[in-house]
């Protein structure tokens, strides 16, 4: 009786038909004999199926394995950032996949609840206590990773440029910008205080948080309305728990220099600085020891862009990415008094910015036109057209470069009231050749700090066109002018637009200050120019003053 094809042959029969000869039918076919070319073939295919089993199973326990360290790593990293919202869904978002980041440097001796830090924290901070300081943003860095790769961009704000604050926080509406956050935050407390809020947590928190949102507008508009993506807040205590963090940072310096109120005593060349010692070196604007240098607090900027370049180069070439231990001492030190908006995928950023550990970063410093004095303070005056030309050349964004001025030919007086010798002359004269109308031009009887501009019936837009050509926000109505005539009163914070700058004006001036004491106001080299200040390229150790 013939067996049933379909059943496997039992051991008798296959040994049979192996010695005897017997070839049984499977499946309708005879089966190979031992030595025939398609038994190797199957045996070979067998043999590799098996061994792509086992790479694949091994590949696939790898994957396993650094995808759930990836994973851990990321749960370990987000879980316990200190997140705000004060960067809101409605803000305007860079649309072509770049990314636009504002960096805040918050000036706060004080923990994220408010409170003092322990005693020896400030020992080692060299910054006073927790009744120094206050809630101002000293460093304002907008750092850009363009979205198809390529060179990203940062650029650092003077935390003393002289600007206009969205909203006027507190009532203020021009101050340095970095006195925005302080301001929004007072505002709010108060706020908050007058609806019966007492905890002093969350008058702390929320009031960050307006301080957070009030410097993220005040940045937008001051660069001409760029997007700010994201934005992360570092105290000097998180910069100082970075730095221990990294262990040490080489930087280099062009020759010896020494500060007390900073701490900073360093000698020429190449050295390790420890984290008391980089702070010391981020916050150095002076040294009497060694007055040549005519440290001033743009030199400052530059030390802080220094210091990223040295810490982005040191941790390439120490793989401090790909060491589990020392990125844990990173992660760690980002906890503590450092603030993400709530929207900021990191482990994204870190894909899309490889390229910033590599150097491929150009550090930048906006340039001011002058130093002058408002209210008693020193400020930068700045040439806000001349800035965003800047910073549409250099990054893009909504900003588009200055045009041509041409103003309307309506009569303009102008009244000079800063103390500076025929100003009203050379503005008047400046607007004459863009087509406006001489009037007369003034002395005031008395040293404003403010710039004003009025307009009489049937020029309030030449008035403010006339407004934001000069840089000045204070337009309004005078109904004592004259039909189609226009006013400039010129404070202590004027400064001319580059558009309107004769050449010959980039000699120093002399300007009275509100107490009538005369004050030498420095004119930037950058003045005569339209481009920025020197940029610094990453990649390396920059040697710097």
């Amino acid at each position: 009786m013939r067996r049933d094809p379909s059943r496997s042959p039992i051991p008798g029969e296959r040994d049979a038909g192996r010695r005897g000869g017997y070839t049984p039918i499977v499946s309708g076919h005879r089966a190979p004999r031992r030595g025939d070319p398609a038994v190797a073939g199957r045996a070979v295919r067998h043999r590799q199926r098996i061994v792509g089993r086992v790479v694949l199973a091994a590949v696939s326990i790898l994957v396993l394995g650094v995808t759930g360290y990836v994973w851990v790593f990321y749960q370990d990293f987000i879980t316990g950032l200190t997140r705000s919202a004060a960067l809101s869904g409605d803000e305007p978002r860079s649309t072509d996949g770049s990314t636009n980041i504002l960096i805040m440097g918050l000036d706060s001796r004080l923990d994220q609840n408010g409170d003092p830090l322990p005693q020896a924290v400030y020992d080692q901070l060299h910054a006073g206590d927790s009744t120094d300081g206050g809630y101002n943003t000293n460093v304002m860095m907008v750092l850009h990773v363009p979205g198809g790769g390529g060179r990203s961009t940062l650029l650092s704000i003077p935390r003393d440029d002289y600007a206009t604050l969205v909203g006027s926080p507190d009532g203020v509406t021009k101050e340095k910008i970095k006195q925005g956050y302080g301001l929004a935050k007072d505002a709010k407390e108060k706020q908050l205080m007058a609806q019966g809020v007492t905890d002093k947590q969350q008058l702390e928190h929320q009031g960050r948080d307006a301080g957070r949102k009030q410097t993220v507008d005040d940045v937008r508009q001051f660069l001409g309305g760029i997007p700010i993506d994201h934005f992360v807040e570092v105290t000097l205590i998180g910069f100082y728990d970075l730095a221990k963090a990294l262990g040490s940072i080489t930087v280099c310096l062009q020759g010896p220099t020494q500060d007390s109120y900073s701490g900073a005593e360093f000698s020429k060349g190449v050295q390790q600085l420890n984290a008391a010692q980089a702070l010391a070196f981020v916050r150095q604007r002076r040294d009497y020891v060694h007055p040549e240098l005519n440290f001033t607090d743009l030199d400052r900027e530059r030390r802080q862009q220094a210091f990223l370049s040295s810490a982005a180069h040191q941790l390439k070439d120490a793989g401090t990415l790909g060491n589990p231990a020392e990125l844990s001492a990173l992660i760690d030190a980002a906890k503590k008094d450092i603030v993400f908006d709530d929207g900021f995928d990191l482990m994204s950023f870190l894909q899309q910015s490889q390229g910033l550990l590599d150097g491929s970063v150009t550090y930048t410093t906006l340039p001011i036109k002058s130093f002058g004095t408002v209210n008693g303070e020193d400020v930068n005056l700045v040439d806000l057209p001349q800035i965003r030309s800047i910073v549409h050349s250099l990054i893009g964004g909504t900003t588009t470069p200055a045009a041509a001025v041409s103003l309307p030919p309506v009569t303009v007086d102008v009244v000079n009231a800063t103390g500076q010798t025929g100003l009203a002359v050379a503005v008047e004269t400046a607007l004459a050749a863009k087509g406006m109308t001489r009037g007369a031009a003034s002395t005031g009887r008395s040293i404003l700090d403010h710039s004003s501009v009025y307009y009489g019936t049937g020029a309030a837009d030449a008035g403010k066109t006339l407004g934001d050509v000069l840089g000045v926000d204070d337009v309004g109505p005078d109904r004592a002018l004259a039909d189609g005539h226009v006013r400039v009163v010129l404070g202590t914070d004027f400064s001319l637009p580059a558009e309107l700058t004769p050449p010959s004006s980039a000699a120093p001036a002399k300007l009275v200050g509100p107490s009538s004491s005369v004050l030498t106001a420095t004119v930037a080299a950058s003045s005569s120019t339209s481009g920025p200040m020197d940029s610094l390229q990453g990649g390396s150790v920059p040697c710097v003053k």
